[in-house]
């Protein structure tokens, strides 16, 4: 779990519009699974604060939900290889000597 809850520092846009209780809802919402283990991102917050501002309805945000839902599903079953990011030392083209 992250160290320190801090969803509005990192993406302040997202909570423009929000009444001040809509975002203690928002917000009590996230610290509450943020307890749980859940690691924030922008698409679950951008959610969240589209449903309070009502931005999008109900059934919208059930959709979108259960899709990020299954595509971290479908990650979790398939996870890419690694990508080796850094190059071996043999394929340096000189040497530290």
């Amino acid at each position: 779990m992250a160290t320190e809850f801090n969803v509005e520092d990192r993406w302040p846009e997202l909570f423009a519009g929000l009444t001040p209780d809509d975002r203690r809802y928002v917000l009590n919402a996230l610290a509450s699974i943020w307890y749980e283990g859940w690691k924030p991102n922008r698409e679950d917050v951008g959610n969240l604060t589209d449903y309070a501002r009502g931005s999008i309805d109900r059934a919208e945000y059930s959709r979108r939900v259960h899709m990020a839902a299954a595509r971290d599903k479908a990650y979790r079953a398939n996870p890419p290889r690694a990508i080796r990011l850094i190059p071996s030392y043999e394929s340096l083209p000189y040497s530290f000597g």
